[in-house]
């Protein structure tokens, strides 16, 4: 045979293939010889041998798998005999541990039922034996000879502690009378116990031995003395615990080493940690924060502030370290009244210290300041007539009383004012951390007022009182304006003011009604100083108006608009508008450095109004000849370009129309009307544009009234 049964074992078996092999094992049978070699008969006898084989394999495989079913019939039998026998031995192995299992339930309720027969027994018996016993000791201090071992080795400490514990009780009850001697000797061996105990302890916590420390504290717990132990414990663990400068990290880490080791010690750890922590607060912290603060309490309230600050805030600090200890039910209070017994005394005046001192160091500041300035505050007059001065000036701009020559201090420091915040600013955290809750909105304001008082009123309205009175008058020459100066810095400084009162004022009464009233008083401050600013801006703009009429009085002359040799005029625009240019754009460019925001515009537009104006009524004073026209209109395009830098739409309008305007002192008179009734000058009031004709110097001549009859 060619083949054999692992061909069919073959996965995947595909006949195809396996017909494709046979077909290729057979000579004559493939493509191999070309078709020649091909021979259809000896591949068709091939393959019906090949069947014959195949059907033979068939027969013996199917009587090999009939066989080995019978076999595997006959396994299954046995098997499930098996089974059937295992699961008749199980039920009786059941049975039996059932009747054993009662048996043994039966036999327990007996030994418990004796038991209990025997305790009810014995009870009694070891109660007699225990009252012989201590009987027996009795009779030992009644005879005043003590013979026992226990009273006589002192390695036998722990029994003699039981024994006299409870012979102490004993003689608590009998009658002094009577038994006064054996109370008093009894009394006497449980003293001396109890300080054997206490030295056995102490000797073992110098040696480290916890085990030994744990026995004696076990013992000692049913003595009166067992307090004693503790104090000794706590006494002992502070023995060298204080060798850093830092007190407060200290006793951090004692209390650290402490609670690790309490538990293995005392059977309350929690009580003996926190007596611990009493005495560490009452007596080592507070002899420090005591000594830290007397000394400078009286003598330096600045030191003794930051002292304060300081301390109590390492106090806290090690308070909230302390929290993560078991210290019993409610250790936030436990430890709240161990602070406050601390600084209790020094808390309860804190605030009238505080602003005690930030009044004279503010005020120090200052006198500094002005000391370093050679300058003496004048007083501001308050009451009726300094306001009605005030109000007179405001409206009329009349000079009341002498100017004051500043020379151009604005009086202003911003490093004054930076120290004064600064030192706010730290009153306000010592007022966070030392107030009570109930009082941190009302301390928070009284230290806002101080501020207040010297930085707005003794410093910024001082110097905008001082800037106000060092304005000149409109009408002086040359006048030096420094009130600009004044506002640039006040500016600066009120976002500095505004900055620390959200910053560091704010939190600390943002949910109390001190919160409207800190407002309020914020905004009065804020409308008064405005109020003083709006004013000095005022008349400053009125002394650059001033000051631009000077120029234009002194430099232009009446030839500049009707010269007498009309053929012959060299200049593009006059000196005087030179100089009244080369002016504004000055005080454009000081106007744009000394404030910021929208003021900037608002202040431009007022001077761009009040300039324009200047210009129209100056152009109103002379008569213009033709060529005399033309250099006006290059002044007022001049006076334009100028007016571009002012960025004020409004005002740019204005002198583009004045331009306009000007075009009528030079136009033909027969195009006048037309010129008149032009997109710029058609909205305007007839008399404006007839009083602007009657300036020309053939307004006679050329019968020039007609056109506006």
């Amino acid at each position: 045979a060619h083949f054999s049964v692992e061909l069919f074992q073959l996965e995947p078996f595909v006949a195809d293939e396996y017909i494709e092999r046979l077909v290729w094992r057979t000579p004559g049978g493939g493509s191999r010889g070309g078709p020649e070699a091909f021979d259809p008969k000896r591949l068709l006898e091939e393959f019906v041998n090949h069947i014959q084989e195949l059907q033979i394999m068939d027969e013996r495989i199917q009587r090999k798998v009939e066989k080995l079913e019978q076999q595997c019939q006959k396994e299954a039998k046995e098997f499930a005999k098996k089974v059937q026998e295992l699961q008749k031995s199980n039920q009786v192995a059941f049975q039996h541990f059932q009747e054993l299992d009662e048996h043994i339930s039966y036999v327990a309720t007996k030994v418990c039922h004796l038991g209990d027969q025997l305790e009810g027994v014995n009870t009694p018996r070891q109660r007699a034996v225990e009252a012989q016993k201590l009987m027996k000791y009795f009779n030992e201090f009644l005879d005043g000879e003590l013979k026992s071992d226990v009273f006589t080795n002192s390695e036998k400490i722990k029994e003699a502690a039981d024994i006299i514990q409870k012979l102490h009780l004993i003689a608590q009850e009998l009658p002094f009378d009577r038994f006064s001697e054996v109370k008093s000797k009894i009394a006497s061996k449980y003293h001396d116990l109890e300080c054997q105990l206490i030295q056995e302890f102490t000797s073992a916590q110098r040696r480290g031995e916890i085990s030994r420390m744990r026995e004696v504290a076990a013992v000692l717990l049913h003595f009166k003395g067992y307090s004693h132990c503790v104090d000794v414990y706590i006494k002992q663990c502070q023995e060298g615990a204080y060798l850093r400068n830092d007190i407060f990290e200290d006793a951090a880490i004692l209390c650290q080493r402490v609670n690790k080791q309490v538990g293995d010690i005392f059977s309350n750890p929690e009580t003996v940690l926190a007596k611990l922590i009493q005495n560490v607060f009452e007596i080592k912290l507070q002899s420090f924060v005591k000594e830290q603060l007397e000394e400078c309490r009286k003598s330096d309230a600045e030191q003794y502030l930051k002292n304060l600050y300081d301390l109590y805030t390492r106090t806290t600090n090690l308070s909230s370290k302390l929290m993560e200890f078991n210290l019993g039910t409610d250790k936030q209070t436990f430890l709240s009244k161990l602070i406050k017994s601390i600084f209790i005394s020094y808390l309860e005046n804190y605030i009238e210290v505080e602003t005690g001192y930030l009044k004279s160091r503010s005020a120090m500041i200052l006198q500094r300041y002005y000391d370093s300035k050679n300058h003496q505050k004048r007083s501001i007059g308050t009451g009726g007539i300094q306001d009605l001065k005030e109000r007179i000036r405001q409206r009329t701009n009349l000079p009341l009383g002498p100017s004051i020559d500043t020379h151009g201090e604005t009086f202003l420091s911003q490093e004054v004012v930076v120290n004064l915040l600064q030192e706010t600013k730290q009153a306000f955290e010592r007022c966070h951390r030392l107030s009570d809750p109930s009082d941190l909105p009302r301390n928070a304001f009284r230290i806002f007022t101080i501020l207040v008082e010297f930085l707005c009123i003794e410093h910024i309205d001082y110097a905008l009182e001082t800037g106000l009175a060092g304005i000149p008058s409109s009408d002086s020459r040359n006048a030096n304006l420094y009130f600009l100066d004044v506002v640039q810095q006040a500016n600066t400084i009120f976002h500095l003011f505004d900055k620390q009162f959200n910053d560091h004022l704010m939190p600390l009464i943002s949910s109390s009604p001190k919160l409207s009233e800190c407002l309020q008083k914020k905004k009065e401050i804020i409308e008064q100083m405005e109020m003083k600013l709006d004013t000095g801006i005022d008349r400053t703009l009125n002394c650059m108006i001033g000051q631009m009429k000077h120029i234009l009085a002194a430099e232009q002359k009446k030839t500049d608009f009707k010269p007498e040799d009309e053929n012959n005029v060299l200049i593009q625009y006059t000196n005087a508008c030179v100089k009244v240019c080369a002016y504004v754009r000055k005080q454009v460019e000081k106007i744009k450095n000394s404030m910021d925001g929208k003021n900037v515009d608002t202040v431009l537009m007022e001077l761009g109004v009040r300039f324009h104006r200047l210009i129209y009524e100056h152009l109103q004073q002379y008569s213009y000849s033709c060529m005399g026209g033309m250099l006006a209109i290059c002044d007022v395009a001049e006076y334009r370009k100028c007016a571009k830098d002012f960025k004020i739409p409004m005002v740019l309008h204005l002198f583009d129309t004045l331009h306009a305007l000007c075009n009528l002192l030079v136009v033909a008179p027969d195009n006048l009307k037309q010129v008149c009734s032009g997109e710029q000058l058609a909205n305007l009031d007839k008399n404006i544009l007839h009083s602007f004709v009657q300036l020309r110097a053939d307004y006679r001549s050329a019968r020039l009234a007609r056109h506006f009859s």
